[in-house]
């Protein structure tokens, strides 16, 4: 018989199994209440950013639908993903950790070796970015624009290329979804202003005050996609009749072999 690939599943890949699972098998009905972020954070013991991430594959998926303000309730789907297929999908706060690591260090060293040329592109960028609509597709583009802009100014085709990829994995169905709850003008302009602090901490030449701008703005869009999905009160009340079963905490062993799984 044939060996077949073994594949490590991300951790939210994994919560979102079990909570599917819970559904399929009736402990959660159609139209009850799931028991909040904090809850299921907490029974499965693993930061809430997985849990959201795995809440919004099953949303993606139209298992579930999140009512800001209300909870997180099971619907009943028109027709059912294939899990499978979106297993390859990152996850969206695993995105942002590792542009963090990458990016912070990018600028930092961008402030030692960017040019005036190179200042004038991000320049471009960000002037573009200045005079756009968010959320929307334009604003997106000139985003990209000003990370890109920075990388290119270490002379590196391969960080610009892997900076660039990174940043298109924002149009995941995950991360739009999101991004769908999150993201508004007033976000856009929090954003802005922390590009304008990157881009004078380069043209300052200050590797340190670049590196942090940086880390702070990645660090920062984090926390606005984490925000509080306003019904934290607890749900049992909203469940279905019959008690559902507490998810499983996730693998220890899993979890171990996960290094943004601990970091978070």
């Amino acid at each position: 018989m044939p060996l077949e690939a073994v594949e490590a599943r991300r951790l939210y890949r994994q919560v979102a199994d079990q909570l599917r699972s819970l559904i399929d098998s009736g402990e959660y009905a159609v139209g009850s209440r799931l028991p909040t972020e904090r809850e299921l954070a907490e029974q499965l013991k693993i930061s809430r950013p997985t849990v959201r991430e795995a809440l919004i594959a099953l949303e993606v998926e139209g298992r579930l639908r999140i009512r800001v303000g209300s909870g997180i309730y099971v619907i009943e789907p028109a027709a059912i993903a294939a899990p499978a297929q979106a297993s390859v999908i990152e996850g969206p706060f695993e995105l942002l950790r590792a542009r963090e690591f990458l990016e912070s260090a990018i600028a930092e060293q961008a402030a030692r070796v960017a040019t005036k040329d190179d200042i004038a592109r991000i320049d471009a960028s960000l002037i573009a970015m200045e005079n756009v609509e968010h959320p929307g597709e334009a604003s997106m583009v000139h985003d990209r624009a000003f990370h890109v802009a920075i990388a290119g100014s270490l002379g590196n085709a391969v960080l610009v290329r892997v900076v660039g990829e990174l940043f298109d994995q924002r149009l995941n169905p995950y991360f739009a979804q999101l991004a769908h709850y999150f993201e508004s003008p007033g976000t856009w302009r929090t954003a802005l202003d922390e590009h304008r602090a990157v881009r004078e901490a380069i043209a300052a030449h200050d590797p340190q005050a670049a590196r942090e701008a940086m880390r702070a703005h990645l660090a920062r869009s984090q926390e606005r996609f984490a925000q509080n999905f306003g019904a934290e009160t607890s749900s049992s009340s909203a469940r279905a009749p019959a008690k559902p079963s507490k998810p499983k905490p996730a693998s220890k062993k899993k979890q171990a072999g996960s290094g943004s799984a601990r970091r978070r």
